[in-house]
């Protein structure tokens, strides 16, 4: 094989059409943990009237997402210095650092199972005032952890994928594990097809199963295409202290980074946890809403990712601004048609919780304002993400630390000191995207970045 014509298939242009063709199987990728995040949540508002299932499902959503996204920051590093070894058509060095991401995956996940097992029962009865709340989500929480390998797993494989502009394959264990999951979902929760119905605890064993096939699924792809065999994927699992040094150095800001997000997040959670079960329960639709109709532009936030880390190594440096705005143009129109739907048509959406007519024009003042926070991420996760791309990831934790701080200072006077609207309280968001889109921009335009090697 000819690796160095080879490698020229890795790299990408900047096109609108190049930019689609990445993007587009992303947002189908990216869509597949949201499906099944509100297909459970449609299931257990299912469950009863009062919105407890539903309420608790908010806690243990953001509790898992707190795991999840450090496989993100692992995988955003990891892409990041893919795309660049593809930028410069070293594809020979591609599977060496695919095998040390798995390894570092691997580890982390069994991790975050220990600590979900010893240490999150203390955090919660410390943090939640409902026991009931409390107990059924530890319960829940013990069962859904061990999901955590497959997804890590899951993660690095997308990494490989988008890494090497090769998106288009991303779809195959998409489609494999939103099926199982909506079908587990229907018999665990409810119980049907003979099997037993498990209510809360349905959804756990559910989503375990729908990860574990998308991976086996989508490495079965992989081995089928030669995708394997031509990058040597399996051919240095021998720990290189080297690159798995590069991968952690690369990866452990963007680690923190996500980390620090989501604790922020699961702060708002515990707040609005204090403000009662519907509001809780509504928050959790909300976040339901704001992941869903998010798809595209956190995929075109990855593709931002790769496309700037490719172009440097391609030693185009005067591109990437351009790349940015043609990206950022992008995620901006598909936002917008998506708030104005989400404004024309909130009753149809807020309905398919099953929750009372309460439930829903408390919902509604809400949903306006999560639509238009979908609007002002759809441009500022591109520019942070431009960051991600040109290897300076400290930067992007510096940029979320001063962001979170600010956030969490508004949300805790805003719904704890002050006892404001959990209205009031969803403004945060504005407040947060503003704030990563300003400090992003300025520093992609100060040039600074600029001669970064990775």
């Amino acid at each position: 094989m000819d690796l160095a014509n080879n490698a020229k298939s890795y790299k990408v242009g900047i096109t609108n059409r190049d930019i689609l063709r990445m993007a587009l199987p992303i947002s189908l990728a990216i869509l597949v943990p949201q499906i099944n995040f509100i297909t459970n949540n449609i299931f257990l508002g299912h469950l009863d009237q009062d919105g407890n299932a539903l309420s608790t499902a908010g806690i243990t959503g953001v509790y898992y997402l707190l795991f999840a996204v450090v496989g993100q920051g692992l995988n955003n590093g990891l892409q990041a210095l893919i795309a660049r070894r593809a930028g410069e058509g070293r594809v020979e060095e591609i599977g060496k650092l695919f095998s040390q991401g798995m390894i570092i995956a691997i580890l982390l996940a069994f991790t975050g199972i220990l600590v979900t097992w010893l240490i999150a029962p203390i955090a919660l009865s410390w943090s939640l005032h409902s026991a009931a709340l409390r107990d059924q989500a530890i319960s829940f929480l013990r069962i859904r952890i061990w999901g955590l390998p497959c997804l890590y797993i899951y993660q690095m494989r997308n990494a490989l994928l988008v890494g090497t502009n090769q998106s288009k394959f991303l779809v195959y264990g998409t489609l494999a594990e939103t099926i199982v999951n909506v079908g587990l979902d229907y018999a665990l929760i409810l119980g049907h097809f003979g099997l037993p119905a498990m209510g809360f605890n349905g959804a756990a064993y559910s989503s375990i199963i729908a990860e574990a096939s998308g991976m086996i699924v989508v490495f079965a792809v992989i081995q089928a295409k030669g995708i394997s065999k031509e990058l040597q994927l399996y051919k240095h699992w021998v720990v290189d202290v080297a690159n798995t040094r590069l991968i952690i150095i690369q990866s452990s800001p963007l680690v923190f980074q996500y980390v620090v997000s989501i604790v922020a997040w699961v702060f708002f959670y515990i707040l609005i946890e204090h403000h009662g079960r519907q509001a809780l329960a509504i928050s959790n639709a909300m976040r339901n809403i704001f992941g869903l109709f998010g798809v595209f532009t956190w995929a075109f936030a990855s593709t931002t990712n790769a496309m700037v880390s490719n172009i440097i190594g391609q030693k185009m440096e005067d591109k990437v601004i351009t790349l940015i705005v043609k990206i950022m143009k992008l995620s901006l129109s598909i936002s917008v048609l998506i708030f104005i739907l989400l404004n024309c048509f909130p009753r149809l959406l807020l309905s398919i919780y099953g929750q009372d007519e309460a439930f829903i024009q408390a919902a509604i003042p809400v949903l306006r304002i999560v639509s238009a926070a979908v609007v002002l991420m759809s441009f500022s996760i591109v520019w942070l993400s431009a960051v991600t791309g040109t290897g300076n990831t400290r930067i992007n934790l510096l940029i979320e630390v001063i962001t979170i701080v600010i956030y969490s200072l508004y949300v805790w006077f805003i719904l704890e000191k002050w006892n404001l609207s959990i209205e009031m309280g969803w403004l945060s968001e504005w407040l947060y995207w503003i704030s990563i889109f300003t400090l992003s921009f300025l520093y992609i335009r100060s040039g600074r970045w600029k001669g970064k090697v990775i």
